[in-house]
């Protein structure tokens, strides 16, 4: 019996850091886009620090905030595969369901109290309310959210071990993404005019 596997992930760098040279553009090899380095006698202590998320970002109509960063905004992080984002929820707010195709997740609470969860291959769901101080999990490529369950804003700061982690959202996959409509209706046991609903709700071309 022979048998084969496969394994892929960012890259190993080849070189102690790798600052992005901005005189030239993005190289794109299957999910990374690949920026050429500066001569490291080039760098400099800023390209190692990043200050933008000491603020909030921008809160979408399910009362989430989030601020990505990657290596296009924070150099210094480049080939290092990784990435991280802040989030924040309001009260009630949500971080509806999604995941991230190439990346596992750690997410501390900075402040708060958030229901927080993922569901495995199996569809059983792992979840509880995490509180200031705590960190949760997500293994790489399952479906995961969170609810803000307390009186006050909730602020997350998630690391991903890919510096380009991929993200789908579960409803905009389904119902933002041009899916035959007949197909939806019988898969939801939804009516067509429940399936335009939900289709103007997230398809962003309508």
């Amino acid at each position: 019996m022979h048998g084969a596997g496969t394994l892929a992930s960012d890259p190993d760098p080849v070189q102690d850091f790798c600052i992005p040279n901005p005189k030239f553009g993005a190289i794109r090899i299957a999910h990374l886009s690949i920026l050429p380095c500066k001569n490291s006698s080039e760098a400099t202590t800023d390209d190692f620090v990043f200050s933008g998320l000491k603020g909030i970002g921008n809160f979408t109509d399910t009362g989430l905030a989030t601020i990505p960063v990657n290596p296009a905004i924070f150099p210094g992080i480049n080939t290092l595969g990784m990435s991280f984002v802040r989030a924040d929820l309001k009260v009630g707010g949500i971080n509806p369901p999604h995941f991230h195709p190439r990346a596992t997740e750690i997410a501390y609470v900075v402040q708060g109290s958030v229901y927080s969860g993922f569901v495995d291959s199996n569809n059983r769901v792992f979840a509880r309310v995490i509180e200031q101080g705590e960190v949760m999990v997500f293994p790489k490529g399952l479906v995961h959210f969170q609810m803000n369950v307390g009186e006050k804003p909730v602020t997350i700061f998630a690391s991903l071990n890919s510096q380009n982690p991929g993200l789908q959202k579960i409803p905009t996959a389904i119902f933002g993404s041009g899916i035959n409509e007949e197909l939806l209706e019988k898969a939801f046991g939804l009516s067509p005019k429940q399936i335009g609903t939900m289709k103007r709700r997230f398809d962003p071309k309508q």
